[in-house]
């Protein structure tokens, strides 16, 4: 098999990754990669890219048969998310014993949710759409980052240990969550 075209983002991370989008091929980068050591990655990892490219047509397909929410919708969206996730966070807090400032919920088109330092949470309105064990699942990824504030092997432990079920859940927002996101209106504010 010939090399895909590929774009190259370089960044102060330590490995090689790889990321395959209705854009195309990209591999991220440290900065001290050779080209060489990047052209071998992409070449060891052929067949994991055609399954990508695959997947990522099908999740396309899909995506294009779904309505976009209306303004009237997303509002709706949002309130029905911050009654529900505020819950969510509020069961789970207490659970693992963990405090948390704010949460906001916003119509995000890359992240389902996020935790800063100061222990403010952040949730995309759009897990409403998604499965309750999902939610839960991110609830927990959020709150887990209250003690682990990177992806560190402790960090998914302390995922795991809260909700086993996490790998499935975090499966289900990859092959799902392009099709959710691609239902936002164009213009949609925070």
């Amino acid at each position: 098999m010939t090399l895909p075209e590929y774009k190259v983002i370089r960044s102060r991370r330590r490995t090689l990754g790889l990321q395959v989008t209705e854009e195309g091929v990209v591999v991220r980068a440290p900065f001290f990669s050779s080209e060489a050591a990047i052209r071998r990655f992409v070449g060891d990892h052929l067949t994991w890219i055609e399954k990508q490219k695959k997947r990522v047509e099908r999740i396309s397909r899909e995506a294009s048969e779904v309505l976009p929410l209306t303004e009237a919708e997303l509002r709706a969206l949002k309130k029905e998310a911050r009654e529900d996730l505020s819950a969510r966070v509020r069961h789970y807090a207490s659970l693992m014993g963990v405090s948390y400032a704010r949460i906001s919920i916003r119509a995000m088109r890359s992240r389902w949710g996020s935790c800063s330092r100061e222990g403010n949470l952040s949730f995309n309105c759009l897990l409403m759409l998604a499965p309750p064990e999902v939610r839960d699942a991110t609830v927990v990824h959020e709150l887990s980052h209250r003690r682990h504030m990177n992806h560190s092997q402790a960090f998914y432990q302390e995922v795991l240990r809260y909700c086993p079920d996490y790998k499935k859940t975090s499966r289900w927002l990859k092959e799902h969550g392009a099709a959710l996101i691609r239902r936002l209106p164009e213009k949609t504010e925070a």
